[in-house]
């Protein structure tokens, strides 16, 4: 997939974007990742978390090759760049595109022989909060809000990768597919947002943010059972009617004031959206 990309790239490069003005990037699915205790080897299993979830793809694209700890922990299985395919692999995006939703706190996990997968070769034991019980898969099924989190990983893409520009891609809530006035998303749409604005304030080059979903779909690991969308979608429907939600019209609101307006606004169901 990374030679793919950077052939890619090369061929955009070359041929197109002198008269596009386009830019080539890749989204990276992104966790925070707190450190369950301050030992020296949580700390490192942190740090460790990092450099698998992100250096798997951007290592090789930004400076061209993996993070040293995966090429330690998964060893031969991990395919190696020659040195030309290093150099034609670096520098091959314009920016990092990142999906992220939630936080996780990890600790150490001995690696240990026997199956080996993505997850053992990580070497980590995480859960969604300090108190859930210690998992091995790659995200736990249950998560609290952290909308600090989005900001640290914004600051931290800045500062591990060479400061290129970073778009929030996907950042959003699920809801029950019949609520509308889905007042928990609206919290969690401002909460995050003001996490995006402090990281900008910090340094770390946001240059865009997007909701999901503006409207509700089939979800990968929900089906119909949940949506994202600020926008209902009736699916017992054969025509698939649509509906605003509460989100919606505060989201709506919040663009046209350019991200300011009064403390207090009160939707068309009579309900209050702060912002």
């Amino acid at each position: 997939m990374i030679l793919a990309h950077a052939s890619a790239t090369r061929l955009y490069r070359e041929q197109y974007q002198a008269v596009q003005k386009g830019v080539v990037g890749i989204n990276v699915y992104s966790f925070w990742t707190y450190p369950l205790t301050n030992s020296t080897v949580d700390l490192e299993a942190t740090k460790r978390y990092q450099d698998f979830m992100f250096g798997w793809t951007l290592g090789p694209l930004v400076f061209g090759d993996y993070p040293q700890v995966m090429k330690t922990n998964v060893g031969s299985r991990l395919p190696s760049f020659t040195k030309s395919q290093s150099e034609f692999v670096k520098g091959a995006i314009d920016f990092i595109g990142i999906n992220h939703y939630y936080s996780v706190y990890v600790n150490d996990r001995p690696l240990k022989e026997g199956v080996r997968d993505y997850a053992a070769d990580m070497s980590v034991y995480q859960r969604g909060s300090r108190t859930d019980p210690a998992t091995s898969e790659y995200a736990p099924t249950a998560y609290p809000d952290d909308p600090e989190g989005l900001q640290f990983v914004l600051q931290y893409l800045t500062e591990a990768y060479g400061g290129l520009p970073i778009y929030v891609q996907e950042n959003g809530k699920a809801s029950a597919n019949d609520i509308l006035d889905d007042t928990d998303r609206v919290e969690y749409l401002k909460s995050y947002i003001g996490s995006t604005l402090d990281a900008l304030r910090n340094g770390a080059n946001v240059k865009g943010y997007f909701v999901w979903n503006f409207l509700d779909i089939f979800e990968f690991l929900a089906g119909y059972k949940l949506g994202f969308g600020m926008y209902r979608v009736d699916f017992d429907d054969e025509a698939r009617p649509r509906e605003a939600r509460l989100s919606a019209r505060w989201y709506s609101r919040f663009l046209k004031n350019n991200g300011i307006s009064a403390q207090s606004e009160v939707d068309d169901t009579g309900h209050h959206a702060q912002q």
